[in-house]
C-alpha cells in the first residue's frame, strides 16, 4: 500500500467568522518520506534573534561588571545579571547557553559626516550586520541613519540554501514586546532590514500575531476577539478527515497540537467575554508607559507560545523577537522604573539598569522555556533545532560603549552547537558571532563583516 504523504505547506481550513481561517499542522512524519533522511527525521535549522535595548549597564568606572560569569570553560556560572537563566523550578538553562564576552566591532569609522562611532548607532548596524552605519543620509544630532546592507536574519532568509526551492509560508516573523521606541523613524523601530531602505516592521500586538499566523480576516465589524476564538472549531472537520489517514505517531502528534491551539483559543475566548477595558493593574507588571499594554512579561509569554506554533509548524524558521528596542525607552515599572530606561542610563541610576537587564533576561528565560517545551521532529524540541542569538546595542549606556558586547548563543542548533560554554576573548572581534551562527547553519560562508571588520575565525568553542 502506497504510504500516505503530506505536503510541508498542509494547513487545516475552516470557516470563522464569515471568513477562511488556517490552521498550521506540525511537522509530521508524513511529510518527510522516511528514505529521505534514513529513518531519522529531517532535523530543520532555525534560526533566531532575541534583541534588548540599552546593553547590561557596565562601564569601567570602578562599578562591578555583574554580566560576565566569573570562570571561562564548560559549565559556565551565572552572573548576577544572567541569574534568570540559571536553576528555576527545578531547571537551568546554562547548559543551553553559551555566553562571548569581551568582544567589540572592528568596523572602520568614517569622520565625516561626524558621530557615527555612536555606540547606539555603530552598535545597532554591527551587532545585526557585522557592518557600520550606512554614511548617506546620517545625522548625529536628530539620530537618523541607516544600515548598509540586510540584516543577519535577513541574509540567513533569503540564502538559497537555508530553505532551498520551498520556503515556508513566511520567510521571516518579526515581534515587538515593548510598544514604546526612542523614536518612531528610522533604524529605532526595528531590528530587521531586508536592503538598505526596506524594513521589516515588527508585529506589535498578540493578537495582530494571531491574525497573521491563522489568516482570520474578518471583515464585518463585530466581536475580533470572538472570530479568533472560533478558528480552532472551524477546522475541526478538516482535522478530523486528516486524522483518519495518520499514522499513530502521527495522529498522537496532532492531537498533542491540537490541544496546545485549543488552550489558546480558551484564553482568546476568556478574553471575548470581557466588554469593558480594564483599568491598569496595579500589582508591578512592566508595564513600558504605552497605553493599553499588558505587562511585559505577560505579553513576552504569550508571543512566544504563538511563536513556538509558528516554529513547530514550519511556518518560518527565521525570526526576530525585539524585547525592547535599540536606546530604549521602556519604562520598567515591575524594577522600580518611573521613566524610560534609556534616560535613567544617562543619569547613572545604576540600580534600575542593574534590574531592567536581568528582567530582560527573564523574558529570555520564558522563550527559552516555551521552545524547549515545544516538540519539533525526530523526537526533539524546538529549541534543539534553534540558533538563538541574544544582544543589544552596546555595553554600557552613559558612555554608549561597544566593547564588552553582550552575546549569549542559544539552543543546539541541530547538534551543531554545544551550549554551556563562556568563551572570554577580550578585544575580539563582533563579526566573529555571525560568522559562527552561519556556520551552525550550516551555510557555506568562510568570512563575515566589513570595512575592516572582516573576520575567518568563528568561535569554536561554541561549534559542537
Amino acid at each position: 500500500m502506497k504510504p500516505f504523504v503530506l505536503s510541508r505547506r498542509a494547513v487545516l481550513r475552516g470557516l470563522a467568522g464569515g471568513s477562511v481561517a488556517a490552521v498550521a499542522l506540525p511537522a509530521l512524519e508524513c511529510m518527510f518520506p522516511r528514505d529521505a533522511y534514513g529513518g531519522d527525521p529531517a532535523r530543520p535549522k532555525r534560526y533566531g534573534l532575541f534583541f534588548w535595548g540599552n546593553g547590561y549597564g557596565w562601564s569601567g568606572r570602578g562599578r562591578p561588571d555583574l554580566w560576565t560569569p566569573a570562570a571561562s570553560g564548560a559549565t559556565w556560572a551565572p552572573s548576577q545579571q544572567l541569574a534568570p537563566l540559571g536553576m528555576r523550578d527545578g531547571r537551568s538553562f546554562v547548559p543551553r547557553v553559551s555566553v562571548v564576552t569581551g568582544l567589540e566591532p572592528k568596523t572602520a569609522i568614517p569622520g565625516s559626516p561626524g558621530g557615527q562611532g555612536d555606540g547606539h548607532m555603530r552598535g545597532v548596524a554591527v551587532a545585526l550586520t557585522g557592518d557600520r552605519p550606512r554614511s548617506e543620509g546620517f545625522f548625529h544630532p536628530d539620530h537618523i541613519f541607516a544600515l548598509n546592507r540586510p540584516t543577519l536574519d535577513q541574509v540567513i532568509a533569503r540564502h538559497p540554501m537555508f530553505y532551498g526551492a520551498s520556503p515556508p509560508r513566511f520567510r521571516s516573523l518579526e515581534l515587538s514586546v515593548s510598544n514604546n521606541r526612542f523614536h518612531d523613524y528610522g533604524t529605532w523601530t526595528c531590528v530587521s532590514y531586508n536592503s538598505q531602505e526596506s524594513q521589516n516592521l515588527p508585529i506589535r500586538s498578540v493578537e495582530a500575531l494571531f491574525d497573521h499566523l491563522f489568516s482570520v480576516r474578518t471583515e464585518e465589524a463585530g466581536d475580533r476577539a470572538g472570530d479568533r476564538a472560533l478558528v480552532l472549531d472551524a477546522v475541526r472537520a478538516d482535522a478530523a478527515r486528516l486524522r483518519a489517514r495518520l499514522g499513530r505517531a502521527d495522529r498522537a502528534r496532532l492531537e498533542e497540537h491540537l490541544s496546545h491551539v485549543d488552550e489558546l483559543q480558551r484564553r482568546l475566548r476568556s478574553s471575548a467575554r470581557t466588554c469593558t477595558v480594564p483599568g491598569r493593574p496595579s500589582r508591578p507588571g512592566g508595564f513600558d508607559g504605552s497605553p493599553g499594554d499588558e505587562p511585559l512579561l505577560d505579553k513576552c509569554e504569550a508571543m512566544a507560545r504563538l511563536l513556538a506554533i509558528a516554529l513547530q509548524c514550519d511556518m518560518t524558521r527565521v525570526f526576530t523577537y525585539m524585547f525592547t528596542g535599540p536606546a530604549s525607552q521602556t519604562v520598567f515599572r515591575a524594577v522600580g522604573a518611573t521613566t524610560g530606561l534609556h534616560q535613567l542610563c544617562h543619569e547613572n541610576n545604576w540600580e534600575i539598569a542593574r534590574r531592567a537587564t536581568i528582567y530582560a533576561m527573564e523574558c529570555l528565560r520564558r522563550v527559552l522555556t516555551i521552545l524547549a517545551d515545544t516538540p519539533d521532529v525526530g523526537g526533539q524540541s524546538v529549541l534543539d533545532n534553534l540558533v538563538l542569538l541574544a544582544t543589544s546595542e552596546f555595553s554600557a549606556g552613559d558612555q554608549h560603549l561597544v566593547n564588552e558586547f553582550p552575546v549569549l548563543l542559544a539552543g543546539g542548533g541541530s547538534g551543531a552547537l554545544r551550549g554551556g560554554v563562556h568563551v572570554r576573548d577580550a578585544g575580539g572581534n563582533l563579526a566573529r558571532v555571525h560568522l559562527t551562527v552561519l556556520r551552525a547553519l550550516g551555510l557555506p560562508f568562510t568570512e563575515f563583516g566589513f570595512n575592516d571588520g572582516q573576520t575567518r575565525d568563528p568561535i569554536a568553542g561554541v561549534l559542537a
